[in-house]
């Protein structure tokens, strides 16, 4: 599995982007709502990485599954 360190803001930007499509769908399955979940998840994380000003703030790391799946829903 292979990592990568992102700009956080950037990434919040991504997932609000994919969740206001999935937003769209009309589906209800359990694998959409996960699909939900995943991504909100990532979008609070990315958020609060963005504002931190701790060493190592603006970044967040995700791995390539979780890239993928919220740039297939923007």
């Amino acid at each position: 599995m292979s990592y990568a360190a992102l700009d956080a803001a950037r990434i919040a930007k991504a997932a609000k982007s994919a969740l206001s499509v999935l937003a769209q769908v009309k589906e209800e399955s359990e694998a959409h709502v996960r699909k939900v979940i995943m991504i909100e998840r990532i979008e609070a994380l990315a958020t609060a990485a963005a504002e931190t000003t701790q060493p190592g703030g603006g970044l967040v790391t995700l791995t390539s599954e979780e890239f993928w799946l919220i740039s297939k829903n923007w």
